[in-house]
Order: structure tokens, then sequence, then C-alpha cells
């Protein structure tokens, strides 16, 4: 049986709401009979012009197993993300996300833009190889830096609708290169500083390497630091599954 944690902390660790999926092996007692016991509760048709129109699938999927906590991430990202906007794959890693951006960013004008980073030079190969063919790719500004620099790529001024970070090493890379807490924090705090009102900072945080349990501390840490009445912070947690990445979302009023 899977267990599932979702947790939202706005205000500075003082008040955490926690609702929580758990297994559980006996079920209540109750001095009502069944038919009082028994509540029919109304099931709507989601609305097809709903703005969350997809994502409450995408969530049950999650929670049941069925979907991966980056599919997840793309879903609520295509929900803040439109067509023109300016986003940052904070660690472009082989390009995936990069590219999921992307397709959602770009349309006929080509007026949008990824500005995608990473310190390994594989990582931008990768991505370069995996958006060559494409027309758009144009619209991907490619850079070869830390993600605490990210102020020193994006143009001042431009408005920031997502900054995504994946942290952790790069899949099918050297696993001794890995992100830090260090230069993390400073990538988080630049990233509020860009992301406009109504944006999104997305962080997918890996924890089943050395040094990935002290870096999730810290995003968590940092997260409900944020005051309440500038962003609204999350987490999404399976608890059973002590090695699962982690996916954090802090978005911006």
């Amino acid at each position: 049986m899977m267990m599932m944690s979702l947790r939202c902390y706005p205000v500075l660790g003082t008040k955490i709401l926690s609702i929580s999926l758990l297994s559980s092996s006996s079920s209540s007692s109750s001095s009502h009979n069944s038919k009082s016991s028994h509540i029919n509760l109304p099931h709507p048709e989601p609305e097809e012009d709903s703005p969350l129109s997809g994502l409450e699938c995408v969530m049950m999927d999650y929670i049941f197993g069925k979907k991966k906590a980056t599919q997840v991430a793309h879903s609520v990202w295509k929900h803040v993300v439109q067509k023109g906007d300016t986003v940052v794959d904070a660690t472009c890693g082989n390009g995936y996300d990069t590219l999921a951006m992307l397709n959602m960013v770009s349309d006929k004008s080509h007026s949008g833009r990824v500005y995608a980073m990473d310190i390994q030079e594989t990582a931008l190969k990768n991505t370069m190889s995996l958006l060559d063919g494409l027309c758009e790719k144009e619209m991907v500004k490619l850079f070869a830096t830390c993600h605490s620099k990210m102020e020193e790529v994006v143009p001042r001024g431009v408005t920031v609708r997502l900054v995504a970070f994946n942290l952790g090493y790069l899949p099918g890379g050297d696993k001794t290169v890995i992100t830090k807490s260090e230069t993390t924090l400073l990538g988080m705090e630049a990233a509020t500083r860009i992301v406009a009102a109504g944006g999104v900072i997305s962080m997918m945080v890996y924890v089943g390497h050395p040094g990935g349990m002290e870096e999730y501390e810290m995003v968590e840490g940092f997260a409900s630091g944020l005051p309440v009445d500038k962003w609204i912070c999350c987490k999404l947690q399976m608890l059973n599954r002590p090695l699962a990445p982690i996916l954090l979302f802090l978005c911006r009023r």
C-alpha cells in the first residue's frame, strides 16, 4: 500500500497543513446505522473550460502510483505557462524539461523564451541534441553556468512565469557531480526575485544520493520561510518510498 503526503506551509514554519492518505488495517466503529452513516456525495462533471481541467486526473493517478512526480510537475506547469511566456530551466540536464517548456511557450510568433542552464557540458550537449531539428529551438537559450547566476542570463525586466529546478545528478552522467545546497539556495533566492506574480518555482528534489537529503531540508526550510502574504508553498511526497523524489511548488501570489 502506498502512502502520500500533501503539505502546505505558507507561513514561517509555525502552521503546517498536512493531508495524508494512509493505509489502515482496521475500520472505525460507528453507533449510527448503515443508512445514516452512508453518505452519497455528488460527483459533478468537470467543466471543460476549467483552468484546472486535466490536472485532477494527473493528481489522482499520482496518488495511486500511476503517474510520476515529473508528470505532475509538467501538468502544473501547463496550467501556469502561456504561449509567448518566458521560463527558466535552472538545471537542463538531458533536456526533457527544456523541451516540455519549449512546447508550452512556442507559437507562431516565436516570442516565447526558454532560458536553460547547466554547469555540465554533457548536459548542454544532450539538450542541444534533443532539440536538434526543431524549428522552434531558436527560442531556447542555453548557458554553461550555475543556476545561482540565472539573473545574469535572464534579461532584466522580463516577466518570468516559471523557474524549474531538477536537483541531484545528471541521469546517465557522473553521479559524483551533484547540485549543492549552497548554490541551490542562491538559485532559489534569485528565482524569487525574477518570477512574476502568478508564476511558480518548481523544485524536483532527489534524495537517494549522498547530500540529497541535506539539500532537500534546505529547500523545504527556505520554502517554509517565505512570507504568506506573497507566497503559497506546498510539496508532494510519498511517505513509504523514502528515496522517491519530492516535488515542491512555490507559487507567487
